[in-house]
């Protein structure tokens, strides 16, 4: 009997059979994350002093990509770092985790992105971002990776590079018959040429209040902000629903996917994206979407029981 930890370099053991592992790319961002937890979080002109402070390299698409590959994802990198020293440590880190950083491009005007983080004794943030590089990642630079994009199963993208550069990888993608996931985060405006290339949709309950226009807060409100992104062109939309779980819309049914071990929450910083990297390589392993998404909860729920963004991503053999 093959155990589903072993991986090799180009096949992947499930349920006693071999299947070629498929290519997940992740395009987007690269920040260096400055955490400081305090017991809360500061209203505007306070200052608090105690707090304790880390520094590690995050950004959504870092911590989504990091997260693929730690759960025995096939993954490249399509990022954009500046020339100095967070970039190059944040590259180092991503080889370290065996993701392919051949398409990180880097820009030498601008300095790498940085995320100013608070977390608080309840496990919230306050996440202030200065995008640097990220926002100069291109539409050239996508051209610049466009077979590798084509040759792709699984596209997962998110919002903290420019718009155009997102919609522009995303139909490229479409048309190449590659599986578009998309993470709305930072939430905002999804336009008709994007909606119409996306395979799957992934926003929290804050974006996808946005989105919607409908006030997220249980399993029916999220029915009703699912239907409205239905709307907009979206076949596949998953709401995660921090401690309930998610709740999955596919072909007009709804399914409800509650958190099945409950952990005290310390830091939930990269929960969202530890969710939508363990959903990419459950999918790209053909489990069922029901399966895959339970995985992904069980992945999101071990990383906020540790405090930062990489660090407290699991591992495969943590959710075994």
């Amino acid at each position: 009997m093959f155990d589903s930890t072993n991986l090799t370099t180009n096949n992947i053991y499930i349920k006693n059979k071999i299947m070629k592992v498929k290519k997940i790319i992740v395009l987007g961002s690269c920040n260096t994350d400055m955490v400081i937890r305090t017991d809360r979080l500061p209203v505007p002109g306070e200052t608090i002093i105690g707090g304790e402070f880390m520094m590690t390299p995050g950004g959504k698409g870092a911590n989504q990509a990091v997260a693929a590959s730690r759960l025995g994802g096939n993954v490249t990198f399509i990022t954009k770092i500046g020339n100095d020293i967070f970039g190059k440590q944040a590259v180092e880190l991503y080889e370290r985790e065996n993701i392919n950083t051949d398409f990180v491009f880097s820009d030498p005007n601008n300095p790498s992105g940085v995320a100013l983080i608070t977390v608080d004794g309840n496990a919230e943030n306050c996440i202030a971002v200065a995008s640097g590089a990220n926002k100069t990642l291109s539409k050239e630079d996508v051209e610049k990776c466009r077979e590798l994009i084509e040759s792709a199963d699984i596209l997962l993208m998110q919002f903290e590079i420019p718009m155009e550069t997102v919609e522009y990888a995303a139909e490229i993608a479409n048309k190449a018959g590659v599986k578009v996931i998309l993470n709305p985060a930072p939430a905002s405006y999804l336009s008709e040429n994007l909606s119409k290339n996306i395979h799957m949709l992934i926003p929290n309950m804050t974006e996808a209040e946005i989105i919607s226009g409908i006030k997220v807060t249980d399993w029916d409100s999220a029915k009703k902000a699912a239907d409205i992104i239905n709307e907009k062109g979206v076949d596949i939309v998953i709401i995660t629903l921090g401690a309930l779980g998610a709740i999955l819309k596919e072909d007009g049914i709804y399914r409800e996917i509650p958190i099945e071990t409950k952990v005290k929450a310390i830091d939930t910083t990269a929960a969202g994206d530890t969710f939508c990297g363990a959903l990419c390589v459950a999918i790209s392993e053909e489990m069922p979407l029901l399966e895959a998404i339970r995985f992904a909860n069980r992945a999101a729920g071990l990383s906020v029981a540790k405090v930062g963004s990489l660090v407290s991503i699991p591992h495969r053999k943590d959710i075994l």
